[in-house]
């Protein structure tokens, strides 16, 4: 029990430092990336996106503010509340809606969801939430995550340590269609991660200020990552991520809340 308990204060202590590698395992494939590079962008508004009719669904949903539009940030708009999934399968939410809004959903979801640490939850989640034809990004995924954990001190298969919790938070989101019907979408995300454990001290050392993507695909009903080379060559890079930035707000980054 003590060695167990040994290994999970570990955990704790190295993951914060491995997040990058974490979050450059989950998708696989290199389709999630953490980077904190700016771009030059100068295309206005949330959601900006090339002829979508995703981005056009998802626009209607775009953030209300007072603000002169010459001084607006994504600060100062009113957070966009994020789908709600209507169910769960093998550790994932599935059940988005076919517009722009659903796919940056789905994908703030499944980054919020993932496992970190339990190589076989992240194999049936991403299983379920994979894109046929990107299924090699899942066997890749799992060998990464085996990886980070004997990085920090735990046997290469197993759950997450007994009583250890790691919470992941996406405040931020943008979203580009990369085709004309919007039926695939490139979601950018910005968020935090902590770890604790039962009767210890709040994490004083949480990851912040992660900027990560993921390409998403509509398909058979619901919103699918993908790892297809013909998509991730239409990748873009956004300008970095500033709540007070009206070159982010230029750029289409949004504050994003769940309204579960």
């Amino acid at each position: 029990m003590q060695q167990h308990e040994r290994a999970a204060k570990r955990a704790r202590l190295r993951l914060i430092g491995l997040g990058a590698l974490v979050a450059a395992a989950l998708t696989g494939g290199g389709v999630l990336l953490v980077v904190n590079l700016g771009g030059d962008s100068d295309k206005g508004g949330p959601l900006a996106a090339p002829t979508s009719s995703a981005s056009a669904t998802a626009g209607s949903a775009s953030p209300s503010s007072t603000e002169a539009p010459g001084t607006m940030t994504p600060g100062k708009s009113k957070p966009v509340k994020l789908k709600v999934p209507t169910g769960q399968k093998d550790g994932a939410s599935i059940g988005f809606p076919k517009d722009g809004l659903g796919a940056i959903s789905a994908a703030a979801y499944h980054m919020d969801e993932l496992s970190l640490l339990d190589d076989d939850m992240v194999r049936r989640q991403l299983t379920t939430i994979t894109a046929k034809g990107s299924e090699t990004s899942i066997d890749k995924a799992v060998s990464d995550v085996r990886k980070l954990r004997e990085a920090v001190g735990l046997p290469p298969s197993g759950g997450t340590p007994a009583g250890m919790t790691v919470t992941t938070n996406v405040d931020a989101v943008r979203g580009k269609s990369l085709t004309p019907d919007g039926s695939v979408v490139q979601v950018w995300l910005h968020y935090s991660r902590t770890a604790t454990l039962p009767k210890a001290a709040p994490d004083d050392s949480p990851l912040k200020d992660q900027l990560s993507d993921m390409i998403m695909k509509w398909e058979d009903g619901d919103w699918k990552i993908t790892t297809d080379p013909q998509y991730v060559a239409k990748r873009t890079f956004p300008v970095a991520y500033d709540p007070n930035s009206r070159a982010a707000w230029l750029d289409g980054w949004w504050v994003v809340v769940r309204a579960d």
